[in-house]
């Protein structure tokens, strides 16, 4: 039994007419004909009474009708649900974030425009380091990374969605942030103590604090990790030392920070989308297509 055979007797069983119901089903009368007497056949009961003049449903032809109905919705709903899962409007998506994310304009954004565009999709957030998000994508517990730029494994790829600059964080009274509002040397830094994240922590952000304070003609004396910004920041501000951030920690108004840029065009940090090379799943298409079309203004 096929539901195609399903679709032929319901036609007929509503139009109680095989000419009708052949043209309701764009087909011709004699194989309809054939179709239904096969249905019954296979059932070992008929379903129709014909006679010259009328067609009626016996009482077997009742109950089939009511079953077969049902299974055709059945049918429908769940080739439905493929179709949809399909374009990416049901299942789930697991987008991982570094702690800098809320803060830039394009994430929340796009976030928002997904929960409204996409309602039935299960969005799962997770704040993990650069690092933790690329052992989970390999893992598969991931479908979307937002990460600063780290070393990649080859089978992950990354798009980056924009640069800023970095920037050096001082307590209010520290002698630096009372020498005017310009961009700072990195320089100036080189006997100043950092509070930063640890390096075991995964971002990338460290290893790029290394090669510009290198450049620069020094290493930088860190003092005291801390894993979470807001702790560093905090930190900053009870002068135990200074820190360099992406600007977009500018953002987190803690009483008694300063910000100053720094007078080097290769101090900038990128956020980039991170994903699987050779899979993308619907719903991280779907997330994709309104992150890259989002605007950060």
């Amino acid at each position: 039994m096929e539901l195609r055979h399903l679709r032929y007797f319901v036609a007929v069983a509503e139009e109680l007419h095989f000419g009708r119901a052949a043209q309701r089903l764009n087909l011709s009368q004699p194989p309809l004909s054939q179709q239904i007497q096969a249905l019954e056949t296979e059932l070992g009961t008929r379903l129709l009474e014909r006679t010259n003049r009328r067609v009626a449903l016996t009482e077997a032809g009742r109950l089939f009708l009511d079953e077969a109905r049902q299974i055709l919705l059945a049918s429908e709903r769940a080739a439905e649900r493929v179709r949809r899962a399909g374009r990416g409007e049901t299942g789930q998506l697991q987008v991982g974030f570094s702690a800098s994310s809320p803060f830039v304009a394009t994430i929340p954004k796009t976030l928002f425009a997904y929960r409204r565009a996409y309602p039935e999709v299960r969005l799962q957030l997770q704040e993990m380091s650069s690092r933790e998000q690329i052992d989970a994508m390999l893992a598969g517990n991931l479908q979307i990374g937002l990460i600063r730029p780290i070393e990649l494994p080859d089978s992950l790829v990354a798009v980056e969605l924009f640069r800023e600059p970095l920037v050096v964080a001082l307590r209010h009274d520290h002698p630096l942030a009372q020498q005017g509002s310009g961009p700072l040397p990195l320089a100036a830094l080189a006997e100043e103590p950092f509070v930063y994240f640890p390096r075991s922590f995964g971002t990338g952000l460290y290893d790029q604090l290394l090669t510009l304070t290198a450049r620069a003609g020094f290493a930088p004396r860190i003092v005291q990790e801390a894993s979470e910004v807001l702790i560093i920041l905090g930190l900053v501000a009870a002068g135990l030392g200074v820190t360099v951030l992406p600007a977009t920690y500018q953002r987190t108004q803690m009483e008694g920070l300063v910000y100053r840029e720094l007078d080097d065009p290769e101090a900038t940090s990128a956020v980039w989308l991170l994903r699987r090379r050779d899979e993308v799943s619907p719903q991280a298409e779907a997330f994709l297509k309104l992150l890259l079309g989002i605007d950060e203004s």
